[in-house]
Order: C-alpha cells, then structure tokens, then sequence
C-alpha cells in the first residue's frame, strides 16, 4: 500500500559504560536531566568481553543500560545520539576537573527496543549498519522471537548474554505495558 502510516513509539534505552561508579552515577544523572525519568535500570555489570576502550575508559569498565519512561518516535534516534555525545564530552570535561584521568570516562551508546528487535545507533558505517542521517548509522542488534532475544553473527560479545537479554525483555514487556495504556 502506498499510505504513509508514522511509526508506534518506541523505548529509548541507553548503555552507560563508565571507568568507575562516580562516573556512572554522573552518566546517569545527565541522562535524566536530558531525557526524563529512568523508568528501569539493569544490573551493573563489569564490562570485560574486550579491552577495546581500557586507553580510553579505564582498566575497570561498569556497564548498566537506562530505560527512558517517555516513548519517543524511532526517528529521533539520530539526533539523540548527536545528543549522548555531546553529554559525554561535557562529562568528560567535569569529570577530568574532579579528579578521572581517563579521557573518555563515560561512553553512552543510545538504542530504540520495539516489540521485535533492538536497534543500536553508531557513528561508524559497517556492512550491517544502515545510514540514518546526520552522520549516524543504525543497527538491528538483537530480534526477539518465539519468546527469547536471538543475536547475529555481528552483535557484540556482551550483547548476547542472557543478564542482558531479560533485562531487554523487561524494558519490551514496559513498552507492550504503556502502548496498551495509551
């Protein structure tokens, strides 16, 4: 069919890696005052499946995801990702006045999770990302079918954990909860 039809809304969902718990508790607090509410929040896990960003983050990385309370509309998550970097940059400048020696103490990745899949924002183009615009790429990271979350050969080591993954079903199960309500 030819109509247009605008896409249901999605969570926003954030990961926060970040070289110490001070560090987490900054990246978490920005977050809100640039997004709204944390309407759920995972574990924190130790981030050691590679030490890509140990120059950069640290020897000790923390990671957590942030589930935003307000739906937003799958088309922003360009600009939100512009955003994210522009947090952390300005973190990166507080935290280095505080006393953290690392120069990127916090990375915040921004993803949308819609009934069916995970889709995570990049600044960096690779044969499985599409162009979204403004200098951004998206991926589908994850799917999720006959009840579980299914991976690629391309997902990320600690995105196919299953800690992650039922958190990631909490935040879908939130989504199902709140296009329902609305």
């Amino acid at each position: 069919m030819w109509e247009i039809q605008e896409p249901k809304p999605v969570k926003l969902l954030i990961a926060i890696m970040a070289a110490d718990q001070k560090c987490l508790t900054a990246a978490r607090d920005a977050i809100i005052a640039e997004f709204g509410t944390i309407d759920l929040e995972s574990d924190v896990w130790p981030f050691d499946q590679t030490d890509y960003y140990k120059d950069q983050t640290g020897p000790h990385i923390l990671k957590q995801f942030a589930s935003i309370d307000k739906l937003i509309n799958p088309g922003e998550l360009a600009r939100i990702k512009h955003k994210t970097n522009r947090i952390e940059q300005k973190l990166a400048e507080l935290l280095h006045s505080a006393g953290v020696i690392w120069p990127r103490p916090i990375n915040l990745d921004p993803g949308i999770i819609e009934p069916s899949k995970l889709i995570l924002a990049s600044t960096k183009n690779y044969s499985h990302r599409i162009y979204i615009g403004d200098g951004i790429y998206a991926e589908v990271t994850l799917t999720f079918g006959k009840g579980k979350w299914q991976p690629f050969s391309y997902t990320y080591p600690d995105y196919k954990q299953l800690g992650y993954h039922e958190f990631f079903s909490q935040v879908r199960s939130r989504l199902i909860e709140q296009r329902r309500d609305s």
